[in-house]
């Protein structure tokens, strides 16, 4: 699962703020099929040059070191992620050996491979997520290779280190919080790479040479403490910001989407819209615990809720949901949904990586 939070768990295009005005009736939902099944934790998902779909998957852990995880049980490390091939001839592991750790009994919430980008026909790029507090990573060794961003050799069928974010962030920590890294979206651009670091809420770039510098910053936000905390009446807490997404708008600007931390409020997620040099603006709001943002042909955002109802009902739900000019919102997608790990769109199809938090289970799905 992303790790976001340090606490418990985890403008109309050209600079104005879209303000959500609220949901509109579920319409009836479109079909979908499945073309990719049996992965481990599958989360963001690309086209390549060529035309075919590949599938980051965070993979199952492995034998150890074993150590308590970001959200309670006992996770292991191992080598078990991947990155998967879908095409016309159908699924292939492609890329295999990348650091995963998931949950000790059964493999499933996954932290590895988060997400895959193409820059030109060579060019595959990786995040591999860590998620952890980098005082307590650093005690083990066998994990410095998680928290950075790969490139994937599908001739050779390995990676090599582009970048380090997890020493990034343990050396300059823009946000001044707390040391944390989970780098979770990438973005392949020409002369480099942009990610979204949901563990340092912030959004990096990588330049051609592996030099890392921060395109913007995401900083807590106070919200109402949710009652089970005990605490007085109108009592604000910390949220963290939890950026898991970054795409290139039709306009040209980047786009972040947000899962929030704890307490993960239903409608407390924004859209940011990002121009480097600029702070970031709110782009659209009122969503719930954001794992991933896409745009199709005609410039209408989508964006894809992990758990629409939100973390603490323990309904693993999902929603896909289109944001039309206004900001007003549908949703298009919920049935069958269960905790969605990734978005693309590609030849008038969105693809959705659906069970992002089961190991053997996680499965592709086209909708339309």
């Amino acid at each position: 699962m992303i790790r976001g939070t340090r606490s418990a768990f985890l403008a109309v295009i050209g600079a104005v703020a879209i303000v959500v005005l609220g949901v509109s009736p579920v319409q009836a939902q479109p079909q979908t099929e499945v073309i990719a099944s049996g992965l481990n934790n599958p989360r963001g998902l690309s086209f390549s040059p060529s035309g075919l779909l590949y599938v980051a998957e965070a993979g199952t852990g492995g034998a150890g070191p074993c150590f308590p995880g970001p959200e309670g049980p006992i996770v292991c490390y191992g080598h078990s992620g991947s990155v998967t091939q879908v095409g016309p001839g159908g699924q292939a592991r492609v890329l295999t050996g990348l650091p995963s750790i998931a949950n000790q009994d059964g493999g499933g919430f996954g932290i590895g491979p988060s997400d895959v980008s193409f820059q030109g026909s060579g060019g595959m790029y990786v995040t591999v997520g860590l998620g952890l507090d980098l005082d307590f990573s650093n005690t083990l060794p066998q994990l410095s290779d998680m928290g950075e961003l790969v490139r994937g050799r599908l001739s050779q069928s390995d990676w090599k280190t582009v970048a380090d974010l997890a020493e990034f962030e343990d050396a300059n920590n823009p946000t001044g919080d707390e040391r944390n890294t989970n780098p979770n979206s990438v973005l392949a651009m020409p002369g480099g790479q942009v990610v979204a670091d949901a563990g340092a809420n912030d959004l990096l770039r990588i330049a051609a040479n592996g030099s890392i510098s921060v395109l913007a910053t995401f900083p807590n936000r106070d919200v109402d403490a949710p009652p089970f905390l005990g605490l007085p009446p109108g009592t604000q807490i910390s949220m963290d910001a939890v950026p898991t997404s970054v795409v290139q708008g039709p306009d040209g600007a980047l786009y972040v989407g947000q899962l929030t931390g704890f307490p993960f409020p239903i409608g407390g997620a924004n859209v940011y819209r990002i121009v480097p040099g600029q702070e970031p603006e709110i782009f659209a709001s009122g969503f719930t615990n954001i794992i991933d943002i896409a745009f199709d042909e005609s410039g209408t955002l989508y964006v894809l809720e992990i758990f629409k109802n939100g973390l603490l009902s323990g309904d693993p739900t999902g929603a896909l949901i289109r944001v039309d000019s206004d900001g007003t919102q549908h949703e298009v997608l919920s049935t069958g949904l269960i905790t969605p790990g990734g978005l693309a769109f590609h030849d008038g199809h969105f693809y959705i990586s659906n069970c992002g938090t089961c190991a053997g289970a996680g499965e592709v799905l086209r909708l339309g």
